[in-house]
C-alpha cells in the first residue's frame, strides 16, 4: 500500500510536554438537560443550526487540565449533572490518575479542581466532580436513534481553544476502533460513532451532541495521514470516533454505584487464526486458545489449551466479535460457542464472569 494511503489513530489530546506533536501508529484521540432541554434545534438545509447549539451546549462543556508525575495535558468534557458531574476520556486524565492535579474550566472563565469519581480505561471513559452546583448540563442520550447523514456538532478545546464548535454529520456507525490504553495494552473502543466533524487534539473528552443538543458521543479519537517520512501526525482529515451514550451511560452509573466498572471476563486468552495459518495446519479459523484459567469461565464450558473457538454467540469467533462481547455483554450473561478440537467440533455454553484485576 502506497505510504500516503495508511491511516493511524491519534490522540486528540493536547499534551503541553509535547504540544501536539503526537507521533504514535496508533493512539487515543482524551442531572437533567434543565432550561436548555426545552430549546429545539432542527437541522436546516441538512445541516444544524450550529449557532444555535452551541449557544444551548457551550455552557455545559469544559475544557480539564492534568498535572501529575506521567506529565501535563490538556482536554475537553461535558457537564451531566447540574450538581457537577463530569464526563470526559480516561486518557485525559490518566497523567493525575493515581497522583496529581485535576483543574476543570467552566465556560464562564472559572476554573475549579475537580475530583476523580473513577475511570475505565476498556471504553476510555473517566468521570469527575467539581464542587459546584445548578451547572447547566448536557443530557446523556443511549436510546437517541442516529442514522448515517443525520447533522451533528462537535464541541471542546482543540489545541487548547476553549469554547470552540465544529459541525458535520454521522459519517457511519458502528465502528470497532482499535487502540492503546492510556497506561499499557489495547482496547477496541466498540460501536463508535464515526464523524466528519473536525476532531482534533484537545476535543477528547468533549460531546457530540445532535440538533436538538442531546448527547450522543464522548469525542475520542481521531485518524491522521502519516507524512512522508511515514510519521503520523497533524490534526484532523474528517475521520473521527466518539465513544456512543449508550456505553458512556452504563459506565457512568457503575463508577457511580461502584466506584468501578465491571467488564465480562471468558477465562481465556485467545489468537485469531489465520486463514494462511489454517490452511498450512489444516485446522479452522476462529481463535485459537492459548491458555485457560483454571475454575474459570471457559474451562467450566470445557475448553482447554490448544482448542480453536469457531463460533460465539451464533457469530463467527474473531478478535473483533470477541471484544465486542466483552464490551456490550454484562456479567453473568450466558453465550454458546463452538470449539474445534482433535478434528471434532465441539459445543459449550461459557457464562461470563466479572474480569479480575490486574
Amino acid at each position: 500500500m502506497p505510504r500516503s494511503q495508511k491511516w493511524w489513530l491519534q490522540r486528540p489530546a493536547l499534551n503541553w510536554l509535547e504540544l501536539i506533536g503526537i507521533a504514535l501508529a496508533l493512539a487515543l484521540a482524551g442531572g437533567a438537560l434543565g432550561a436548555w432541554g426545552a430549546l429545539k434545534f432542527y437541522p436546516t438545509a441538512g445541516s444544524c443550526d450550529a449557532a444555535r447549539v452551541a449557544s444551548a451546549a457551550l455552557p455545559s462543556v469544559v475544557t480539564i487540565f492534568v498535572s501529575g508525575p506521567g506529565g501535563s495535558g490538556s482536554g475537553s468534557g461535558a457537564i451531566i449533572r447540574a450538581d457537577g458531574l463530569i464526563i470526559t476520556n480516561d486518557h485525559v486524565i490518566a497523567a493525575a490518575a493515581k497522583s496529581g492535579t485535576i483543574e476543570v474550566l467552566l465556560n464562564g472563565g472559572e476554573r475549579v479542581v475537580a475530583s476523580l469519581v473513577g475511570t475505565d480505561p476498556v471504553t476510555d471513559l473517566a468521570v469527575l466532580k467539581i464542587d459546584r452546583n445548578k451547572l447547566p448540563t448536557l443530557l446523556l442520550a443511549p436510546r437517541e436513534p442516529l442514522r448515517v447523514g443525520q447533522p451533528l456538532v462537535a464541541l471542546g478545546a482543540p489545541l487548547g481553544l476553549s469554547g470552540t464548535v465544529t459541525a458535520g454529520i454521522v459519517s457511519a456507525l458502528d465502528r470497532n476502533v482499535p487502540a492503546p490504553k492510556a497506561g499499557g495494552g489495547t482496547t477496541v473502543l466498540m460501536g463508535a460513532i464515526q464523524t466528519d466533524a473536525a476532531i482534533n487534539p484537545g476535543n477528547s473528552g468533549g460531546p457530540l451532541v445532535t440538533c436538538e443538543g442531546r448527547l450522543i458521543g464522548v469525542n475520542t479519537a481521531i485518524s491522521t495521514v502519516p507524512n512522508a517520512e511515514g510519521v503520523a501526525g497533524g490534526g484532523s482529515v474528517g475521520i473521527g470516533f466518539a465513544v456512543p451514550a449508550g456505553t458512556a451511560q452504563r459506565i457512568v452509573d457503575e463508577l457511580l454505584t461502584n466506584g468501578r466498572a465491571t467488564h465480562p471476563w471468558i477465562g481465556a486468552t485467545t489468537a485469531e487464526v489465520s486463514q494462511d495459518m489454517a490452511d498450512r495446519f489444516g485446522s479452522r479459523g476462529g481463535l485459537f486458545v492459548h491458555q485457560v484459567a483454571p475454575g474459570g469461565p471457559a474451562a467450566a464450558a470445557g475448553i482447554q489449551a490448544g482448542d480453536v473457538i469457531t463460533s460465539i454467540d451464533g457469530a463467527p469467533a474473531t478478535s473483533t466479535s470477541l471484544a465486542w462481547l466483552l464490551v456490550a455483554a454484562k456479567v453473568g450473561d450466558e453465550v454458546g460457542v463452538e470449539f474445534y478440537r482433535d478434528g471434532t467440533v465441539r459445543q459449550g455454553r461459557i457464562t461470563l464472569a466479572e474480569q479480575p484485576a490486574g
